[in-house]
């Protein structure tokens, strides 16, 4: 898999915010099919760091409506990247 198809795009929230400033945490979406070793080689790759640790969790499927049309939306899968001490991704910075 390719490190730009991996990670789809970063998360930015409340919790996530406080996680990168507290413990040195990155958030992103990534592709569900992506492995711990693929998404720990895609952020090292891609932003020049190390990093320290990969946790992830699927996010499940949602129904919507839209009028009496009951939909779902997509799963998808997130991965929360602790970076080394020192380490950070310049892409977060400022937000």
């Amino acid at each position: 898999m390719n490190v730009h198809e991996v990670i789809r795009r970063p998360l930015i929230t409340e919790k996530s915010t406080i996680g990168r400033e507290e413990e040195n945490l990155a958030t992103f979406a990534v592709d569900p099919a992506a492995t711990k070793h693929d998404i720990r080689r895609a952020v090292e790759e891609l932003f020049s760091v190390k990093v320290q640790d990969v946790r992830t969790m699927r996010q499940p499927r949602k129904k919507k409506r839209v009028g009496r049309h009951i939909g779902r939306r997509a799963e998808w899968k997130k991965a929360i990247v602790r970076l080394a001490e020192g380490q950070s991704i310049e892409f977060f910075e400022g937000v």
